[in-house]
C-alpha cells in the first residue's frame, strides 16, 4: 500500500475539508462568544484569521480622504492601528477602487508593488486584498500580508478569506446602525445637537468627572425670546430656520470642550468647562451681543432675535446637577421677568422656597403687596395701579413674587396668595375713596386659574367687594375700580371653563385686562372669548420697539386694533421719556413702567 502523504490528492481534499470545518468552528465560536464589543469582536476575528492563515499582518482599512488602518492583526509589531497614509501610497488602494480581490504570490515580482515600502522596508511578499461591504459603505478592504512568499492561495485559503471578509462586513454594517440609532435617540433632529436625554446623560458624566479630581464647571440656561411671536408671525418653518441658525451660532461662539444641547423647544443648556459664574456670565454676554448686532438670516430675510440666561456654578462641594437645574431655570425666568434679553445668575436667588415656607408665611398672613403707577401718556396724570405680590420673610426681608410664584402654582398655593393680595387691594381702594379719591382710578390685580376656582374664595371675594363698596360711602355704578389681569403664562386649559369662573366679577362691574398681549397666540384666544377691557401690551416689545422698526409696527398695530374694539392700550417696560412720547404717538393709552415709578411697598392696614 502506498504511504500517506501530501501528494496524495485524497487525502489533501479530506485534510483541507478538515481544516475548513475546523475554521468555520472558530469562527461560528467566536461570533456567539458574549461580552465583547464589535470593536473587540473585530479584532478578535483578525488575530484567528492571521492565526489560521499564518499571516504576518491583518488590517481592515477604511478609505477617505485618506486611508486609516482602523483594525490591525499585527505579529511584526510594524504597523499600529490608527496609521493613516495617502490613499494613493496604499497598497490596497487598487481593490478600493476595482471593488475587486487581489492575490499576489510575491509583490517582489509584481511591477506594480516591487518597489512599495512594505516590501522593501518590512519585508513582506505574499499579499491578499478583499473589498469589504457593509451595506451600502465600500470604503473599507481587508488585506493579508506574511513575509514569505509562495504560490497563490489555495480555493479554501480564499473561502475563508471572502467569508472573513463578509462577516465584517456585517459587523461593520450593524455596528454603524446602532451608531445611527443610538445617534438619533441622543440627537436633537432639527438642530443636530444633543437632546435632553443626551445631556442629561452628559452631566453625569460631568459630575463623575468632578469626582474623580476634575475642576468644576457652570451650568447655562438660554431662552430665545418671544419665539412663540416669530412662528406665530412667520410660521413654524422659519422657526425651525432660526433654532437651526441659533444651534450653529451658539456652537461656534464656545470654547474648545464646552458644549451645548438643545434642552427642548427654544431652551439651550450650555456646560462651560473650568468657568466661574463670572465667566460663564460674560461668555454669554458676549453671544447676547452676537445676537444684538447680528441679526438671523432666514429663507425671509434678517430676523432680530435675542435671548436670556440663567448660570449657576458646578464646584467640587456639588453632589447633585438637579438642585443646579432648577438654580438656573428661577434665574432665566428672573431674567424674562426683568424685561428679557439678560443674564442672571442663581447666586442672588434669595431663598429656596417650598412648601413650608410659603405655607407658614400665609398663616403668619406675610402676604404684602407692593404698587406700581399705572399713567395716562397724553395727560401724564396716575390714572391706575397694579398690586404685584410679595412675601415678607420672618427676618423682615421682603421677597418679589418671581422668587416664589411658579413654587406657590406647583403646590396650589396660589389661591391663598391671591385672596390675601386682593383683600388688601380692596381695603385700600376703599380707604382711599373715603378720602375722596376718584372712582375712576383702577386697582389692576393679578388672578390666577387657582383662586377662580376655588368658588368659596370667589363668593368670599364678591361679599367683601360688596361690603366695601358700602364702607366707602361712595355710590358706585355699573363699572367697579377693580381690575382682573390674566396673563397667557397661566396656560388656561379650557375658555369656556374661564368665562365661567369669570362671569361672577364679570356681573359684579369688575373689569378684565390681559397681561403680557403679544407675548403669543392664546392671548387672541382670550381676546376673541373674553368682555377684555384693558390690553397691556408686552414689556419686549415696548423696550424693543426703537431699536426694530419691525416691532414698533407691531405696537402700532395692537393700540390701532384695540382702539377699534373700544379696548384701553397699557404699555409695559417704559424706562425713559422718549419711548412714553412715541407710544403716545401711536394712540396707546396708558404707560406703567420705571419711568413714572418702581413697586412702592404698601403698608399693611
Amino acid at each position: 500500500m502506498q504511504p500517506a502523504n501530501e501528494s496524495d490528492p485524497h487525502l489533501s481534499i479530506a485534510q483541507a475539508g478538515d481544516t475548513h470545518v475546523a475554521r468555520l468552528n472558530a469562527l461560528w465560536k467566536l461570533s456567539m462568544q458574549r461580552g465583547l464589543s464589535d470593536a473587540e469582536r473585530i479584532r478578535a476575528m483578525l488575530n484567528m484569521a492571521a492565526e489560521m492563515l499564518d499571516m504576518d499582518l491583518v488590517v481592515l482599512g477604511e478609505f477617505g480622504e485618506r486611508y486609516t488602518a482602523r483594525y490591525v492583526s499585527d505579529r511584526l509589531g510594524v504597523f499600529p492601528e490608527g496609521t493613516v497614509l495617502m490613499v494613493e501610497s496604499v497598497l490596497c488602494h487598487p481593490v478600493h477602487l476595482a471593488r475587486t480581490a487581489s492575490h499576489v504570490a510575491d509583490l517582489r515580482e509584481h511591477p506594480q508593488y516591487a518597489e512599495h515600502a512594505l516590501v522593501n522596508k518590512l519585508g513582506l511578499r505574499s499579499y491578499s486584498g478583499l473589498p469589504v461591504s457593509a451595506g451600502e459603505d465600500e470604503r473599507w478592504v481587508l488585506a493579508f500580508l506574511r513575509q514569505r512568499s509562495e504560490s497563490p492561495p489555495q480555493a479554501v485559503d480564499i473561502a475563508y478569506m471572502e467569508l472573513i471578509a463578509d462577516w465584517l462586513g456585517n459587523t461593520l454594517h450593524q455596528s454603524a446602525q446602532k451608531s445611527l440609532l443610538q445617534r438619533i435617540a441622543l440627537t436633537d433632529l432639527l438642530t443636530d445637537l444633543p437632546n435632553r436625554r443626551a445631556a442629561e446623560e452628559r452631566l453625569q458624566k460631568e459630575k463623575a468627572r468632578i469626582a474623580r479630581g476634575g475642576q468644576g464647571f457652570s451650568l447655562v440656561l438660554a431662552d430665545l425670546d418671544h419665539f412663540k411671536l416669530v412662528n406665530d408671525r412667520y410660521g413654524h418653518g422659519v422657526g425651525d430656520e432660526i433654532l437651526k441658525a441659533v444651534a450653529r451660532r451658539f456652537e461656534s461662539g464656545l470654547r474648545e470642550g464646552d458644549w451645548v444641547a438643545r434642552w427642548g423647544g427654544e431652551e439651550f443648556l450650555f456646560v462651560l468647562h473650568n468657568s466661574s459664574e463670572a465667566e460663564a456670565t460674560r461668555i454669554m454676554e458676549r453671544l447676547a451681543d452676537q445676537f444684538r448686532t447680528s441679526p438671523v438670516e432666514t429663507s425671509i430675510g434678517d430676523i432680530s432675535l435675542s435671548f436670556s440666561a440663567g448660570v449657576a456654578a458646578f464646584g467640587t462641594r456639588e453632589t447633585d446637577t438637579q438642585p443646579m437645574l432648577e438654580a438656573i431655570d428661577q434665574a432665566l425666568y428672573r431674567a424674562k421677568s426683568e424685561g428679557r434679553d439678560q443674564i442672571r445668575t442663581a447666586a442672588h436667588t434669595p431663598l429656596p422656597w417650598n412648601s413650608s415656607l410659603l405655607r407658614k408665611a400665609l398663616a403668619e398672613n406675610r402676604i404684602r403687596q407692593a404698587s406700581q403707577a399705572i399713567v395716562d401718556l397724553q395727560s401724564g396724570q396716575v390714572v391706575a395701579d397694579e398690586a404685584l405680590a410679595r412675601i415678607e420673610t420672618a427676618e423682615g426681608e421682603i421677597v418679589e413674587a418671581r422668587e416664589f410664584v411658579d413654587v406657590a402654582e406647583g403646590l396650589g398655593l396660589m389661591a391663598e396668595v391671591d385672596r390675601q393680595v386682593i383683600r388688601n387691594v380692596m381695603h385700600r381702594c376703599a380707604k382711599r375713596m373715603e378720602q375722596g379719591g376718584s372712582p375712576d382710578f383702577a386697582h389692576f390685580v393679578n388672578v390666577s386659574p387657582q383662586f377662580l376656582a376655588r368658588h368659596d374664595l370667589v363668593e368670599e371675594m364678591l361679599e367683601n367687594a360688596m361690603s366695601y363698596c358700602q364702607s366707602c360711602g361712595v355710590t358706585l355704578g355699573p363699572v367697579k375700580p377693580v381690575v382682573l389681569e390674566l396673563t397667557e403664562r397661566q396656560r388656561i386649559v379650557s375658555l369656556d371653563r374661564l368665562r365661567a369662573d369669570l362671569q361672577p366679577f364679570i356681573d359684579y362691574g369688575f373689569r378684565l385686562a390681559l397681561d403680557d398681549f403679544g407675548s403669543g397666540y392664546s392671548s387672541y384666544l382670550y381676546l376673541a372669548h373674553l368682555p377684555v377691557s384693558f390690553l397691556k401690551i408686552e414689556g419686549w416689545l415696548v423696550s424693543h420697539m426703537r431699536q426694530d422698526r419691525k416691532v414698533a409696527g407691531i405696537v402700532e398695530s395692537l393700540a390701532s386694533f384695540a382702539r377699534k374694539q373700544g379696548v384701553l392700550t397699557v404699555a409695559e417696560h417704559v424706562e425713559d421719556a422718549e419711548t412714553a412720547r412715541i407710544l403716545a404717538d401711536m394712540g396707546v393709552n396708558y404707560g406703567q413702567g420705571w419711568y413714572f415709578g418702581k413697586p412702592q411697598l404698601v403698608q399693611p392696614a
